[in-house]
């Protein structure tokens, strides 16, 4: 048995090529597990949609105000409402309350606030009910 001693040349070009691309491999396994790891912040929004609730939102028609208060439950909008509803406001805004029982009629059907289908003859008082209940919303969210 004779010991063949075997030399092995290895070029500076090769191992600089070689541990670059291990660098690259390695950085590229840490960003797939950054990206697709859920942080905690996730996992605390996925809980519900909402924070449940009532909220309300305040209406300024003409010189009075009435508050549109929404409720809601973890996923969705159970009902909206109008607080301190004077007479006045009734009679000045006759499309007010038929705009609201319309929209409480959707609340099941739809998803977003934005999915409502308003009536044409009271789109106007509609579109500031569907804003009173948006801004009523973002309060609601976590």
């Amino acid at each position: 048995m004779s010991a063949k001693t075997k030399i092995v040349v290895l070029k500076a070009k090769e191992l600089i090529y070689t541990a670059l691309f291990i660098c690259l491999g390695i950085i590229l396994i840490l960003l797939l597990i950054f990206m697709f790891v859920p942080d905690e912040k996730d996992k605390k929004t996925s809980a519900g949609v909402y924070i449940p609730g009532v909220y309300t939102s305040t209406v300024t028609l003409g010189d009075q105000t009435l508050d549109v208060a929404v409720s809601v439950d973890e996923d969705h909008i159970t009902s909206v409402s109008l607080n301190h509803l004077s007479d006045s406001i009734t009679t000045m805004y006759p499309l007010l309350e038929p705009s609201l029982e319309e929209i409480n009629d959707q609340l099941d059907t739809i998803s977003s606030v934005d999915d409502l289908k308003l009536d044409s003859d009271n789109k106007y008082t509609g579109l500031i009910l569907q804003q009173a209940i948006k801004n009523a919303l973002s309060k609601a969210k976590p």
